[in-house]
Parts: C-alpha cells; structure tokens; sequence
C-alpha cells in the first residue's frame, strides 16, 4: 500500500492552527499494530508493545487524546513525544521494525506490516510523520494524537 498525503491540508484535520493525527489500532498477543492517518489519509502504519494494562516498558499506551510535543531526546536526537499518557513519561515516536526487542512503550512508524508488531523501512516512515508534524510544532501550533 502507498500513503501518500499533502502537507498543505494539516490544518483542515483539526481545526485553525491544529492537526489530529489517528492512530488506529488492531491488538494481538505479539504486538499491536496499528495505521497512521489525518484527515482520513493514511500516513503509514505503525507498530507498538501489546497491551498488558499501561504497564510501564511493557505495554502500549491506552487508547485516549494526547499532546505530540518535541523532546529532545539523548538516544534517538529531536522526537516526537506523547503528552499526557496516564503513569506513563517519555513515550516517544521513533524508527524500530520488531516491537518486542527495540520498543519500550514507544510508537513505531513502518512503511509495511510483516507480522504482529512488526514492519519494515521505519526510518522511510519515521521522516514520513515528521515531515508533517514537525513544521506544524515549529510553528508553535498544536498537534494532538488520537489512539483508537
């Protein structure tokens, strides 16, 4: 599957000076997975730990609205950060292609889905997402993620 999407239609997602990014999400026992979308475009898809109760390192976040803010990050650089997950700090979006051995709670973006938390070409997916977002929060506008 091809994602394509226009940067020029950020704002139309969620409002003047907002966008709403969609991550909806398939569960299984491996690892959840997931499809990234605004405005109703795919974006890319994304893999994430299974969901084992919020559990901090083991799990995948709950389902809820979250503020995307950037966070500069001493392992992975300048990254998107998930704001506002319930007992849960540091939840950021970067590239890995398996979610049990490279994930600690984080969002993966992958180009395709291989298996149950798993894909591959994330780094091509990574700069996918942060071409979108990163403007849009250098810009000082907000960017909220809905996981459902």
């Amino acid at each position: 599957m091809e994602f394509v999407i226009e940067n020029t239609h950020a704002r139309h997602s969620g409002g003047h000076g907002m966008v709403v990014l969609r991550l909806q999400r398939t569960y299984h026992g491996e690892g959840t997975n997931g499809t990234l979308s605004m405005a109703g475009q795919p974006i890319c898809h994304t893999i994430e730990l299974p969901w084992r109760n919020n559990r901090r390192n083991k799990s995948c976040i709950p389902e809820g609205r979250y503020r995307l803010r950037l966070y500069p990050s001493v392992r992975f650089g300048m990254r998107m950060c998930v704001e506002g997950v319930p007992g849960r700090s540091g939840i950021l979006f970067h590239a890995a292609n398996n979610a049990a051995t490279e994930l600690r709670g984080c969002i993966a973006p992958v180009t395709k889905l291989t298996g149950h938390g798993k894909g591959v070409y994330s780094r091509v997916a990574l700069e996918r997402v942060e071409n979108i977002v990163y403007p849009v929060l250098e810009a000082g506008e907000e960017v909220w993620l809905e996981v459902i």
